[in-house]
């Protein structure tokens, strides 16, 4: 360490005091700039700082901002993290290349697709849009498409996602995840097969294409892989608990030229695999690179120290993991509890006294959360918060990009676009009166027999199915065929005056539905082309909706957070309630299973757990009844039961 100091003070001249604004920990990982380097973060412990530091120290050392490359799971992480570091240090550090894996790929897809045989370039489809397509395939095997028991198109697009995700062919991923589904195993194929074959003539990319090819790439192109990974001299990437196999291996590449690799990440928050985490990427990174260092992220800037001892304790009961020890200069606090109902509804009527009292100690409702491992748990507490005029907002639901009438005015752009997109055909067809599947598939098949969308429907005229609503989408893309050089925002006015008269005969609440597209116009606003739209509209669609509310009519800052835990994943609360802390609910039977997914639950429990800055309840009702064992649940969570009141302290309420 001595030596990292005095580096500092006579070989370079520092805006910035390094020593003076970060601990021992975060100073090494920092001033550490060149090798592999793994950072053990754990929960509270100022991972985002660390990061923000590094990128202002690497550009105050003299590496380009260009060739700094920052990947993050959300686009927002890593804007804000170069905004932080913008006004720690100055401009340079908004330069550096940061976003997403999704975003990454499709920057260097955008250059290299013609290298895989995408010479026409392609299009991004979004969940919703690749279960469309599933949904068309499906229909067209009629051996299973009147049989109620096959699995709709939404389990489908998971069954695929989960295979790609953990490379995995399908018939080990219905046999590993979907047993129950086995007697489909032959058509489930055949549509992953024909769904593959339809992704290809569409020149569709869903978002798993997206990784694999840009792995092809690194892969099968030795000349590219050398010159995309020369261009990067230092690679950051954060979350990297929460990558896959595809996107670790992808870093392998990309780092095979420089080695200046750091990831940061803490193993006892991998709680995605149901996505295709691969807890065993954070594991075996130090075997990927050999040499690498290893340095823990322990000292605490969230919690107080019993909320502290009793996450040790927790995380400690796990097998495989990277020792640490979590502790914090804040002082006092009290221990959490562990609170046994005798039903549901004492747990739902406890946690509404318990937010009365913090009410009137001066806590806000939005520093205030319940956290449940599954969305229905929470349905018996939030009937007792309407009951009590406690306004709350539960984190879930559609997102803002997923709304049907947000993908329909999508839709019209997309076909503008690219006018080969059949899903999007289909949506604005089947919004026509006497258009159904077979007729919007016969339009469909002539439309791209012609050069362009103008010319498609115009080809479309000598029909007889020509109707009023045709001719009007005819009117809207011969004005865009007239117009080719009007702004995004032009385009998305132009589709919404030809959308509205379907809005307003679709929706009852079509005002509302209205103002979302009015905000979408506003996000379009900020965008220069069409197809960066799309793009960013696909990878990085903003989730909320105009006035989105679970309940009454509060603003978001005098509101109760319900939130399931995967979704709470990175925020933090003056008092958080963890419900259902019942073994075989948390965790749940079949976790006990597997070590493997039991481990996983102990970690989303400890995720809980660290979201709590001065307050901490666990609540289990008792006395429910198991349909899977036969029997009735009474004891709390096996990771917590054994725990000592020394470091719990348990109590027990009844109505």
């Amino acid at each position: 360490m001595q030596k990292k100091i005095e580096f500092e003070k006579s070989s370079v001249n520092f805006q910035i005091s390094y020593k003076e604004n970060l601990n021992p920990s975060q100073l090494e990982a920092v001033t550490c700039t060149k090798g592999p380097l793994l950072i053990i973060a754990g929960a509270g412990s100022g991972k985002t700082r660390t990061l923000v530091y590094r990128v202002a120290r690497l550009i105050e050392e003299g590496v380009s901002p260009a060739s700094i490359l920052l990947l993050t799971f959300t686009r927002k992480a890593s804007q804000e993290m170069l905004k932080r570091a913008s006004l720690l240090l100055d401009g340079r550090c908004g330069k550096v290349s940061g976003g997403t894996f999704h975003s990454f790929a499709n920057t260097v897809l955008g250059k290299y697709a013609p290298q895989i045989g995408y010479t026409e370039g392609y299009s991004i489809i979004d969940r919703a849009d690749s279960e469309s397509l599933i949904g068309m395939i499906r229909k067209e095997i009629s051996k299973i498409s009147g049989n109620r028991s096959f699995p709709r198109k939404s389990t489908l697009a998971n069954i695929f996602g989960t295979a790609v995700n953990k490379g995995i062919c399908i018939e080990e991923t219905v046999e590993d995840y979907y047993n129950h589904l086995i007697i489909f195993l032959d058509e489930i194929e055949v549509i992953y097969e024909k769904y593959k074959i339809e992704k290809i003539r569409h020149k569709f990319f869903d978002y798993d294409d997206l990784l694999v090819y840009l792995l092809r790439i690194l892969k099968e192109f030795p000349d590219i892989r050398k010159k995309i990974s020369a261009k990067y001299s230092h690679i950051m990437v954060d979350e990297f608990q929460d990558t896959n196999k595809i996107q670790a291996e992808i870093i392998y590449f990309l780092a095979s030229e420089n080695r200046n690799i750091m990831v940061v990440g803490d193993d006892s928050q991998s709680i995605y695999s149901f996505r295709g985490a691969n807890f065993e990427n954070i594991m075996t990174f130090p075997d990927l690179f050999p040499g690498t260092k290893v340095i823990k992220l322990e000292e605490n800037y969230r919690s107080i120290q019993p909320i502290l001892n009793l996450t040790n304790i927790m995380i400690s009961m796990a097998e495989n993991r990277y020792p640490k020890h979590l502790f914090t200069k804040i002082k006092g606090g009290s221990k959490p509890l562990l609170v046994e109902a005798d039903c549901e509804n004492s747990q739902s009527l406890f946690i509404v006294n318990e937010i009365k009292k913090l009410k009137k100690t001066g806590i806000a409702l939005n520093e205030i959360a319940v956290l449940f491992r599954a969305g229905f748990h929470s349905f018996d507490l939030e009937l007792e918060l309407n009951g009590e005029g406690l306004p709350f907002i539960k984190v879930g639901g559609f997102r803002f990009a997923e709304s049907a009438h947000i993908k329909d005015l999508i839709a019209i752009i997309k076909v503008f676009s690219n006018h080969r997109d059949k899903i999007s055909w289909y949506r604005i067809l089947l919004l026509m009166d006497r258009i159904g599947q077979k007729t919007a598939d016969r339009l469909y098949k002539k439309i791209v027999e012609e050069k362009s969308a103008y010319e498609g429907l115009t080809a479309l005229k000598s029909l007889k199915v020509w109707t009023q609503d045709l001719e009007r989408l005819w009117n809207l893309f011969s004005f865009f065929n007239a117009n080719p050089l009007i702004s995004v925002t032009q385009t998305g006015e132009a589709a919404l005056e030809y959308y509205l008269p379907f809005l307003k005969s679709k929706y009852d609440n079509y005002p509302k539905r209205l103002k979302d597209l009015e905000q979408l116009l506003t996000i379009m606003d900020r965008f220069k082309s069409i197809n960066q739209f799309l793009a960013d509209m696909t990878l990085e669609p903003p989730n909320t909706s105009f006035n989105d509310s679970f309940s009454m009519g509060a603003t978001d800052n005098n509101r109760l957070i319900l939130s399931t835990i995967h979704s709470a994943k990175g925020l933090e609360w003056h008092t958080v309630f963890v419900i259902w802390t019942l073994n075989g609910r948390f965790p749940s039977v079949q976790s006990f299973r597997q070590p493997e997914n039991l481990e996983e639950e102990l970690r989303l429990m400890y995720v809980a757990a660290t979201r709590a800055k001065k307050r901490l309840f666990f609540i289990y009702p008792t006395n429910i009844y198991d349909k899977i064992s036969g029997t009735f649940l009474n004891s709390p969570s096996c990771f917590l039961e054994d725990i000592q009141e020394n470091a719990l302290e348990k109590c027990f309420i009844n109505r």
